[in-house]
């Protein structure tokens, strides 16, 4: 008989730096998970990612145990490492801070494509094409990418712009569900 699961967790950690700290301390201990035990399994496991965004999905057990799933790192973080960035645009549709090639879409999605939701890898590239769009990045060779002078993030931050007025991203985030008694 399979083991009863009690709790889902979400959690984004970066790679190889998962620590009892909040907030993945108090989201693994309200579920009774063993938090050093999975600390080290999961930065045993992403020690090759030092530092990169991972999401990871915790299925926690009746006993206690767990197991979990990483997943590839989020489209935004892929395209802000590969084309330099800090941060996107605080305002996608009005100020561009980037400018990503087909080339390096098609690098991404190859990266992603186990959790993608697209049969070959130029449908992939589509959508991270999408995202970067979303981020206020350009793709070379569109017809916006002619029209558009791209601008540094950093400057319109010093101006009073939107761009990076968000509060300090930990690079953390959660999402639990409880999985509770059924019938």
């Amino acid at each position: 008989m399979a083991k009863k699961v009690i709790g889902f967790i979400k959690l984004h950690v970066p790679g190889g730096q998962a620590n009892p700290a909040p907030p993945v301390g108090p989201a693994l201990g309200q579920h009774g998970v063993n938090i050093m035990e999975f600390c080290k399994q999961f930065n045993a496991k992403t020690q090759d990612k030092q530092g990169i965004t991972i999401p990871v999905e915790i299925n926690v057990y009746a006993d206690r145990s767990f197991s979990f799933i990483t997943k590839t790192p989020p489209a935004s973080v892929l395209i802000m490492r590969e084309i330099g960035l800090s941060s996107g645009s605080g305002e996608p549709n009005r100020s561009k801070v980037g400018q990503i090639t087909r080339d390096q879409l098609k690098k991404i999605a190859e990266m992603k494509m186990e959790d993608l939701n697209a049969n070959d890898v130029d449908a992939g590239a589509e959508m991270i094409a999408g995202t970067a769009r979303s981020m206020g990045v350009v793709i070379a060779g569109s017809e916006e990418a002619k029209n558009v002078e791209i601008v540094d993030p950093s400057e319109t931050k010093a101006q009073g712009g939107d761009a990076g007025q968000a509060e300090e991203d930990t690079g953390i985030a959660i999402d639990v569900e409880d999985v509770g008694e059924e019938g």
